[in-house]
């Protein structure tokens, strides 16, 4: 059997894949197993911040590696790499966020910060905003999407609630009646179609938690690490949160997370409240160090606002002949949504990308999201827009001709 069938055969399915077989890569680009080239619009859900198999992230995991992968007793015991990056985070983390927690993926980080804002509080209630997306854990899906979505996993986690976006009465109410314990908030969402905060909102939401002394948690899990062009998008709203979440580029690909908290939160956390076998391992530390280095050595930043104006006019002007198919197209820096009209479309435009060798990230609520590597650089833009014209046409040529069929 080929890779495709033993993984069907003994994989346990829980997604739709596409039928690709993905050997390498280099860049923005990766190889199937046949040779294949295919330009990577979705750098792995933004994990491959700086793109495949970069020079840095290899380096860093060969030296490490050579060293030691895991400490003695794990977290029990201190490790120089692990200090280093604490001390190196320093100089990204918003005002405020001083101590730092390492884990394995954003929906772990998540998941402590929900689990820890109770605690601290002695309060229950957590604020979610409709079509976020925290993790995969019961806690963290349980504030994820929207009540249909979290009634979907038994037992059913209490007390969670959710509001639309920018809803500031439906927030105030809920501060009203309730004693709030945290709000867990994307400044950018990802899963929910790449809709941005308002500035408003988060300050009508910075004050409500400060005056009833409820946890802000900002999920900077896909919108963190330069994504928007800012180290952390909530650098742009000018609020402080009392914890932020990180992940995804955080590693550039290797498994890996964090949590930041305030002195204050930080007091309120005892010895055995958190742990983790890999928590801050110093494999995982080396390669967050080696990322961060060449991030801040680089401005990668400023590349991506740069890199982000130049895509999403690009995208402006190529998307005018097919305004039947995209109502919106929406762009934080280097993360971008195309609103279409049904998830159908999106599925099969997901799929034409894929058959012209330009791969796409396929989202709920009908919007295909684009989210490249940081270092895109404007061949690869010019290339990747063409694919996507290229695609676009032959969606808009299947969908007129099926009109046409289903008149004649």
């Amino acid at each position: 059997m080929n890779t495709i069938a033993i993984e069907d055969s003994f994989g346990l399915s829980t997604c739709s894949k596409q039928a690709i077989a993905v050997e390498r890569g280099a860049g923005s680009y990766v190889w199937d197993e046949q040779g294949r080239r295919y330009l990577d619009f979705t750098s792995g859900w933004g994990v491959t911040a700086l793109g495949h198999a970069h020079p840095v992230i290899v380096s860093a995991i060969n030296a490490q590696a050579a060293k030691i992968m895991q400490n003695p007793n794990s977290g029990f015991t201190y490790s120089p790499v692990r200090s280093r990056l604490l001390q190196k985070m320093q100089q990204v983390l918003p005002t405020g966020l001083k101590r730092v927690f390492f884990a394995n993926s954003g929906a772990e980080a998540n998941d402590a910060a929900i689990k820890l804002a109770r605690k601290i509080t002695g309060r229950s209630v957590v604020i979610a905003i409709s079509g976020s997306f925290h993790g995969r854990t019961l806690s963290t899906l349980s504030v994820s999407g929207g009540p249909d979505n979290a009634a979907r996993y038994l037992p059913k986690v209490p007390d969670n609630m959710f509001i639309a976006l920018d809803d500031e009465d439906a927030l105030a109410q809920i501060f009203s009646q309730h004693a709030v314990a945290a709000v867990i908030i994307e400044p950018v969402q990802g899963e929910g179609g790449v809709r941005v905060v308002s500035r408003q909102f988060f300050h009508a939401l910075e004050n409500l938690c400060k005056h009833n002394g409820a946890l802000l948690i900002a999920d900077e899990v896909q919108s963190g690490y330069c994504r928007t062009g800012s180290f952390f998008a909530v650098e742009n709203t000018g609020v402080s949160p009392d914890i932020l979440t990180m992940g995804k580029g955080i590693a550039g690909g290797f498994p890996f997370a964090a949590f930041a908290v305030t002195d204050a939160v930080a007091r309120g956390v005892e010895k055995g409240d958190h742990g983790g076998t890999y928590c801050g391992n110093p494999l995982g530390c080396a390669v967050a160090e080696a990322v961060l280095a060449y991030m801040l050595n680089h401005d990668v930043g400023q590349q991506v606002q740069v890199s982000g104006r130049l895509l999403s006019g690009a995208l402006k002007a190529a998307l005018k002949p097919f305004s039947g198919l995209v109502k919106e197209l929406r762009c934080a820096g280097l993360l971008i949504g195309l609103q279409l009209g049904s998830d159908e479309q999106v599925q099969r435009l997901t799929q034409i990308c894929l058959d012209n060798g330009l791969l796409v990230t396929p989202t709920r609520n009908a919007v295909l999201r684009i989210i490249p590597s940081l270092l895109l650089n404007e061949q690869e833009i010019e290339e990747g827009v063409t694919l996507l014209q290229h695609s676009l046409t032959q969606l808009q040529n299947e969908q007129n001709l099926s009109v046409q069929a289903k008149t004649a």
